[in-house]
């Protein structure tokens, strides 16, 4: 056919429109599926719930984008199924393991001592794997998510490598090594299973009194955001769904750092009010939680305090309008263990104002024996609230699509089940090495009168302390019980026994925990310091030395012998009277199970590094004190520490 010099140029105007129109449609399709992602469900789900899927349903098609897969799934499940999916319970406190089939439960947790019978890592892993077989027996045969409170190595397990606490991390001023440390963590918990860890602790601690301030890297936004990414890193990695990889819960968001003494928990802090302007909250609290978001974070638990007389969990305008909308966030949100139950007596009015703020999963735990509230309850309650229309079920759907969207992407439909050949990572030799490395790079010297680094030839030396010779006061709280314990709960290295293998042969180490026997000795050691503590009971009033402390010392020096304190403590405690009477000083915080990294210290083994990420105050008069203040006097001055 011949074509005029009209219909060629007809015809071309009509291909560049197409082109155009194309164009235009796969933008449109793009952006389309960028909103998706961003704000999950703005329609009206199909529903199936009357439908069975099948072997070849979209969600069950790993090859499929997992937006398309949350969908499907999505559009069979019924309601019950849905807010089972919300819903997360303690083992401890489950009525019958078949729960998990009945109420279609979307999650477990083992918190501080929720142990198996027999509390070794292949029990961890044969515990899990029994949950998890009962979860894929439901309907639509959707895998449990097991969440953990993982946050100094994988503490809850006897044999694992405890690392030193956030504070003591925070000294080492050193990214990469947290990432190691979280790497490490991560592997250790994946070998037993468990593929959630709640953590890290985000905090700015302000106020020392605080018994959660071992937790938080420092007291300024500048060290804890510098660390964030990389804990996230650490625990997740570049693929969420590697075999190694744990799903990392950024918390508690937000301001639990800042809260006003006498208005929390008997009438002191943890939990309390954080009273703050908006500039303030956004300058101190805010910034860490940036470098997470941009790692990737999968989760967020938002904190018990209030900020200005609203509880966390029920702000609207902190969760959805800041975290998730201004900020991007496109995981699920968590409460805290029985969060919503310590917001007043109305438990289902709670549960309408936490789900419509934001809220995506509740930790309920189900502890009806102590008090607390019974998942069964929780799940009728919110049925019930979406039934009436108190709760959307459009709010829902948004929050079911995000906790399924993140089990999509760590792989769970298609790895279920734990992989027992990881479990010889647990406690291994490679990551007690990571830990010793971080135990050395944390120890600050705060005092040397020529006395350190100390001789390995040296005729005697005498060791004593209440914390020489205990590995549970050496890890503090959150180690194998929620408070933790004194005594030998683990398997680790305390410094007495560092002490005696770091020596050479012709040294002779004596011991008395009070320090009695000194006499004659060239120098001694003394571990003292806090014992074990974690939230709730840590609050105190007054952070002096303990009198026993001061007197074990005491008799060492009364014996003519130059002492070297070393300080084991969740924080700064108030040593101005008693600093000059001794040759040296080193805070050691909380090391965890590897006391050799501490002997490598005061034996020159390792050039002290270690820098202070919070301020050392001169009383308790100065507390709260925090590096910035137009009357910043303290003992030893936030960044400091000294070399050899």
């Amino acid at each position: 056919m011949f074509l005029t010099k009209e219909k060629i140029l007809l015809l071309i105007v009509i291909l560049l429109f197409t082109g155009c129109q194309s164009k235009k449609t796969n933008k449109e399709t793009e952006k389309n599926k960028k909103n998706l992602e961003s704000v999950f469900i703005k329609e009206q789900v199909a529903d199936r719930s009357k439908q069975m899927p099948t072997d070849s349903s979209i969600y069950n098609n790993p090859s499929l984008p997992v937006m398309d897969r949350v969908l499907d799934l999505l559009s069979y499940m019924t309601i019950e199924e849905k807010i089972g999916q919300m819903t997360q319970v303690d083992r401890q406190f489950l009525e019958s393991d078949n729960d998990i089939n009945t109420y279609y439960l979307g999650s477990l947790l083992s918190g501080g001592g929720s142990t198996p019978p027999k509390n070794y890592p292949k029990s961890w892993a044969e515990m899990y794997d029994g949950y998890q077989k009962i979860a894929l027996s439901t309907r639509l045969g959707i895998p449990i998510i097991y969440g953990i409170d993982a946050v100094h190595g994988h503490n809850n397990v006897i044999g694992a490598t405890i690392f030193p606490h956030h504070i003591g991390l925070g000294c080492t001023n050193n990214p990469q090594l947290i990432e190691d440390v979280y790497r490490a963590t991560a592997e250790e918990v994946a070998a037993t299973g468990i593929d959630w860890d709640f953590a890290p602790s985000l905090a700015v601690p302000r106020d020392e009194r605080w018994g959660r301030t071992y937790e938080g890297f420092g007291e300024t936004p500048d060290i804890v955001k510098s660390m964030a990414a990389a804990a996230v890193r650490g625990l997740q990695t570049d693929r969420l769904g590697d075999p190694t990889s744990i799903l990392a819960c950024a918390k508690h968001f937000i301001g639990d750092g800042g809260t006003k003494w006498g208005t929390g928990l008997k009438e002191k802090l943890d939990q309390g009010d954080t009273q703050i302007s908006e500039q303030e909250l956004r300058e101190i609290h805010l910034p860490a939680y940036l470098p997470a978001l941009e790692a990737g974070v999968g989760t967020i638990m938002p904190s018990y305090n209030q900020v200005n007389g609203e509880y966390c969990s029920v702000s609207k305008y902190l969760l959805t309008d800041l975290l998730k909308n201004e900020l991007g966030f496109k995981g699920f949100l968590i409460s805290d263990w029985q969060a919503l139950e310590k917001m007043g007596d109305d438990y289902k009015s709670n549960i309408i104002a936490s789900i419509n703020a934001g809220m995506d999963m509740v930790m309920v735990p189900g502890a009806a024996k102590y008090g607390g509230q019974t998942y069964t309850n929780f799940i009728k309650l919110l049925i019930e609230s979406v039934n009436e229309g108190s709760v959307s079920e459009k709010r829902i759907n948004d929050a079911v699509a995000r906790i399924l969207k993140v089990k999509f992407e760590m792989g769970l439909f298609e790895r279920p089940y734990s992989d027992k050949e990881l479990l010889s990572m647990v406690g291994s030799k490679e990551h007690r090495k990571i830990a010793r490395e971080a135990v050395k790079q944390s120890l600050v010297v705060l005092k040397n009168d020529g006395v350190l680094p100390l001789s390995k030839d040296l005729g005697h030396i005498h060791v004593s302390g209440k914390n020489a010779d205990d590995l549970g006061n050496q890890c503090g709280g959150w180690t194998i019980s929620w408070q933790g314990e004194s005594g030998p709960i683990t398997k680790g290295t305390t410094i007495y026994e560092a002490i005696q293998v770091a020596v050479s042969s012709f040294t002779n180490v004596t011991y008395s925990k009070n320090g009695s026997g000194a006499k004659g000795a060239d120098v001694g050691i003394v571990i003292i310091g806090e014992t074990p503590y974690a939230e709730m009971e840590g609050d105190r009033e007054s952070l002096a030395l303990d009198k026993k402390d001061v007197a074990t010392i005491d008799r060492i020096r009364k014996a003519g012998v130059p002492v070297v304190v070393i300080i084991i403590s969740g924080r700064p405690l108030i040593i101005t009277d008693e600093l000059d009477k001794w040759a040296g000083l080193i805070a050691a915080w909380l090391p965890g199970s590897e006391g050799k990294g501490v002997t490598d210290v005061i034996f020159g083994d390792y050039n002290p590094t270690g820098r202070l990420s919070v301020t050392w105050p001169r009383s308790m008069e100065q507390i709260p004190i925090n590096f910035g203040d137009t009357d910043y006097d303290p003992l030893f001055e936030y960044g400091f520490g000294l070399s050899y």
